[in-house]
């Protein structure tokens, strides 16, 4: 982020702008109507899809996530949920390049294990190596490790992606430290990914200075999902204003509001 940036400006990933910085899955809501309305509210440009779970093209006859949110006005961004070695993850990501027509930008996620859902980081290192070697734009669902997203940058990746708390865990940002170290070394886009629960920890991420916020279950698990992307998309664009405008620095002691030289009396 430059000095100069503003509330406008848009979120670059891997060369193409963006207005929206809030990026929203299409799972786990109850049919492809809530899905449109939803993703509609939340002003998302970018929807995540999980191949290895949604029809896009590959079972025909099925209903069609495509025919609701059209390539035409959303940026679909691939994603490898379900794997969990690197091999089952590339052979994912070609299968989506082959589904949407060349298709290079993916998110990669390359998990450890079915309780905790965490990333396996040696399987994803291996599997976006030999992606970015096959020409992918990479966005990589990682841990909220500095170093390894700092080698994830190095190695290609064209956005890194730190967990704030495990996948559909609805706990918010557990370590903001790491996150905010996490941005201070980086040179591509940094999204949190997975953990968040409702509008002020996609604020919260926001204010840490994060370029955007991914998430899921937080809007399609919600008792009105519509009106939580709603709450999500105001969050998103309310905690990047706080990031930019500056906040106070925390204080132990009060801090008259009026000064209490030249009082009348």
């Amino acid at each position: 982020m430059t000095v100069s940036s503003t509330p406008s400006t848009p979120l670059v990933i891997a060369g193409r702008e963006y207005r929206s910085r809030l990026l929203v899955g299409t799972g786990k809501y109850r049919d492809l109507e809530e899905t449109r309305l939803a993703t509609e509210a939340s002003g998302a440009e970018i929807v995540t899809v999980a191949i290895r779970r949604t029809n896009i093209g590959q079972n025909p006859g099925e209903a069609n996530l495509l025919d609701v949110l059209p390539p035409s006005r959303y940026t679909i961004l691939p994603n490898t949920a379900g794997c969990f070695d690197a091999d089952s993850a590339i052979r994912t990501c070609r299968l989506a390049r082959e589904l949407l027509d060349g298709h290079r930008l993916v998110k990669l996620e390359v998990l450890g294990d079915q309780q905790t859902l965490f990333p396996d980081i040696v399987e994803t290192l291996k599997a976006a190596e030999i992606l970015i070697r096959e020409d992918f734009q990479v966005m990589v669902y990682t841990n909220d490790d500095p170093l390894i997203a700092k080698r994830l940058e190095e190695i290609g990746c064209v956005a890194v992606m730190p967990l704030a708390a495990p996948i559909g865990s609805g706990l918010g940002i557990r370590n903001p430290y790491n996150i905010r170290t996490i941005i201070e070394n980086a040179r591509v886009p940094v999204l949190v990914d997975a953990g968040v629960g409702t509008a002020s920890d996609a604020a919260i991420a926001m204010e840490l200075g994060c370029d955007g916020v991914l998430m899921n279950t937080a809007i399609a698990g919600a008792r009105d999902p519509v009106l939580m992307a709603s709450a999500m998309k105001k969050a998103i664009e309310a905690g990047r204003e706080a990031y930019l405008a500056g906040r106070i620095p925390r204080k132990r002691f009060a801090s008259a509001s009026s000064p209490l030289d030249g009082l009348f009396f």
